[in-house]
């Protein structure tokens, strides 16, 4: 069952929407709003990450490859991701610290224009045998273009507080 959490025109999350360990159930879900990939984003990254890879930055040498023109970095589409899922607010207050990523892959491109959004799964909730007072969430994350294409997914992995016992 998706579970739609809201953000304000400015992406400020919706505060009402924080969930605690205790608050998550296996197939819980939800849908970042969608985000369109830019020039700018492409640009951007690609100065800040010193990635100057023809793929990204050169068109004529882009449209000799298989993807015909040029694509946004992958790193760079989860970057972004990020951001999406964070917005959905449900760890905003409760997250206590980021433990990883498992199993990324990168299964089709991100393209100038596309439009993404993240979708995400509980997948896992272990709650801690020496700190009570949280746990591990593991969540599958997708991002998907406008077309409903999977362009990456793999599963997150997040240390949570629990309520207030």
């Amino acid at each position: 069952m998706e579970q739609k959490l809201t953000t304000d025109l400015l992406g400020t999350a919706n505060t009402s929407a924080v969930r605690y360990l205790d608050d998550l159930r296996l197939g819980q879900e939800w849908t970042s709003a969608g985000r369109t990939v830019t020039e700018f984003d492409v640009v951007t990254f690609a100065t800040w990450s010193g990635d100057m890879h023809p793929l990204h930055t050169n068109e004529e040498y882009a449209k000799t490859t298989e993807f015909r023109t040029r694509v946004f970095h992958g790193p760079g589409a989860l970057s972004l991701a990020f951001g999406l899922e964070m917005a959905l607010g449900w760890k905003n207050g409760s997250a206590i610290a980021f433990l990883g990523i498992n199993n990324w892959n990168l299964k089709a491109p991100v393209r100038i224009g596309d439009t993404i959004t993240v979708r995400e799964e509980v997948i896992g909730i272990r709650p801690s045998t020496s700190k009570p007072d949280r746990g591990v969430v593991t969540t599958r994350v997708q991002i998907l273009n406008q077309r409903g294409v999977v362009c990456q997914e793999g599963d997150w992995v997040v240390l949570l507080s629990r309520r207030t016992l």
